[in-house]
């Protein structure tokens, strides 16, 4: 998902830093699992009460995102939107049409692949699902197409859920197999729209089986091009309010609102222009989430572990603690009776013994179900040896696999700069090494304007530039500072009108917009901001180079969002007059900043 004008670096195994360290950490993963935490899974029937053992394959699958939505909330035009096109078997209408559950991968060749063909496929991570019936598999198909996006993750399909409190019998478990895919994916995407909020029966309890992967939700508000801003308001507050009933905690859940149309498709019915500003800002934050996901894959494939390991330890614990409460002769099924009518307070006696905490504990009881399914004495006895040996995981193996990764908040050799796509919407995107390394692009962004680190450091940059071999020693870091925010309020703030009848001195007056009355003519008089395609006219009538004005461009969008507000407008035109009067980019960076009264946001 990297654009393509971005600077990847490609080892001789043709793998990305990323991708290597992915792959390191899956091997690491499954060798550890295998060893250390499936044994103890297997000994303690851990299957019966969570899931099934994981294979390789379910530890080495792309990252997942899961939808989830009641019928024509557009889960399946949101897919299309992600992709660019359809996919296999697709099928999009205002009537209940996702009948099934589509897995949508990456192929040479767009194909289906029927569920009964992918549960038994070695190369895929589906193995899991045939304890849910031939029932299920035959509402379960693989689609596969040759999309880049899909080459970083899998989509999830589902089908949707029916309003009302009276459901139609599927033939198969829907909520367990909801919870199987939420436990496997990396995002859970929950959509409604705004004339479909209210929450049926077998809504709600899809949405009770994702306790436990609560930091993997989204919600997502679609179509709110179709709902004027005063209906949106009380619709949103409604969507909060019912989400309040289901979702048992005091946190308030952040809800995306959005649009997703596919380009090659129309909107459908009445489209309110004014909340597109909105709806604009609101996708890109979903989209953030979403570009991350193939980022911090191995990141999250370690956390799922350590997650897993901890709830089969917890789990051994409490099946070994009620086996050794039985009696050994007489008695043993009024002992175990007795224990299930008092979990809470075997649980108790489990955290005080063992050290255990409560949180990692299951609820009592979903567990008690579970547990009248088994005999207490046909379990294993407590075995020390296989809770040493995930300890040893626990505390060894993973806290090692973890310090493989960069560190937070400074570029890592592992990983390199960070390129993230919004990161580098530039009109002027410098296909050469030298530009990107020495303009001021993104890895820049945390200079003071104006300022090298010193006079030498300043020269050498500008001779490497020029492509003059230079022998010098290793820059030292840049201290990073924060962002200074986009300055749209500073811009309305500054576009009062003049109280002289004459207009302001903008001469003397420095801090005044000079450029305000061209900025409106070419600016988008809806958004207000100045977008990347229109910048290239705007910028080519100042007579400048293209690398000058990439030079350029990467100082005025600060905060790298691809457009300009009305201030940053005012800091590239003002740049463009010093440069064509022949002033060196330094110091003409500098002045412009410190008569706009800038230079204060980009200090730390």
């Amino acid at each position: 998902m990297t654009p393509a004008h971005a600077s990847v670096s490609v080892g001789p195994d043709g793998m990305t830093n990323e991708e290597r360290l992915y792959q390191e950490t899956v091997r690491q993963l499954q060798k550890t699992y295998a060893k250390k935490i499936k044994p103890l899974e297997q000994s303690y029937c851990f299957e019966g009460f969570h899931s099934a053992p994981l294979t390789p394959q379910d530890i080495g699958s792309k990252p997942m995102v899961l939808l989830i939505g009641q019928y024509s909330t557009g889960k399946t035009t949101f897919v299309e939107y992600l992709l660019g096109e359809s996919y296999p078997g697709a099928h999009v209408g205002i009537e209940p049409t996702t009948d099934r559950f589509v897995a949508i991968m990456n192929g040479t060749e767009p194909k289906v692949i029927p569920g009964h063909a992918a549960a038994v496929s070695g190369d895929m991570p589906f193995s899991g699902l045939t304890k849910f019936g031939t029932k299920f598999l035959s509402r379960f198909q693989v689609a596969q197409l040759n999309n880049p996006l899909l080459s970083n993750l899998t989509l999830i399909d589902t089908p949707g859920i029916l309003s009302g409190s009276k459901q139609i019998n599927r033939g198969y478990d829907f909520i367990s197999v909801i919870n199987w895919f939420a436990e496997r994916s990396d995002l859970i995407l929950l959509l409604f729209d705004g004339y479909k909020l209210d929450i049926s029966d077998e809504f709600k309890g899809a949405i009770h089986s994702l306790r436990g992967h609560e930091d993997k939700v989204r919600i997502v508000l679609n179509k709110c091009d179709q709902i004027s801003q005063q209906q949106l308001m009380r619709v949103y507050g409604a969507l909060m309010w019912s989400l309040g009933k289901v979702i048992p905690t005091p946190e308030v859940n952040r809800v995306y609102l959005g649009s997703f149309w596919p380009k090659y498709k129309s909107p459908v019915g009445t489209i309110h222009e004014e909340n597109r500003e909105l709806i604009f800002t609101e996708q890109r934050d979903l989209l953030r989430d979403l570009r991350s996901i193939p980022k911090n894959a191995a990141l999250r494939r370690v956390n799922e572990i350590v997650k897993r390991a901890r709830q089969a330890r917890v789990h051994a614990h409490i099946i070994g603690h009620l086996r050794s409460e039985l009696p050994s002769m007489f008695g043993k099924n009024k002992k175990a009776k007795a224990m299930l009518e008092d979990l809470p307070s075997e649980f108790k006696k489990i955290q005080v013994r063992y050290n255990l905490p409560p949180g990692d504990f299951p609820n009592p009881e979903a567990f008690k179900g579970d547990l009248e399914a088994f005999k207490i004495a046909d379990f294993n006895k407590f075995n020390q040896r296989l809770i040493s040996v995930a300890d040893d995981a626990l505390s060894t193996d993973f806290p090692k696999l973890m310090q493989k990764f960069p560190s937070a908040g400074r570029p890592s050799a592992d990983f390199g700069e960070d390129e993230m796509e919004d990161r580098e919407q530039t009109p002027y995107a410098s296909t050469t090494a030298n530009a990107s390394t020495y303009g001021y692009n993104s890895s820049r962004a945390s200079e003071k304007p104006g300022e090298w680190p010193n006079e030498k450091q300043r020269i050498e940059a500008n001779n490497t530039a020029l492509d003059v071999p230079v022998a010098r020693p290793p820059l030292p870091p840049i201290p990073s500072v924060p962002r200074p925010p986009p300055y749209s309020a500073m811009s309305a703030a500054s576009s009062s009108s003049s109280r002289n009848p004459f207009g302001e001195d903008t001469e003397r007056n420095t801090g005044l917009l000079r450029y305000r009355a061209m900025f409106e003519g070419v600016s988008d008089p809806k958004r207000k901001v100045l977008t990347a395609d229109s910048a290239i006219n705007v910028f080519a009538e100042s007579g400048l180079s293209t690398d000058v004005l990439r030079d350029v461009w990467s100082i005025c969008d600060w905060d790298n969002r691809g457009e300009l507000d009305q201030v940053q407008f005012e800091v590239a035109m003002r740049l463009c007059a010093r440069l064509k009067n022949n002033e060196p980019l330094d110091a003409a960076k500098h002045q412009v900043f410190e008569e706009l009264g800038l230079l204060n946001h980009f200090r730390p």
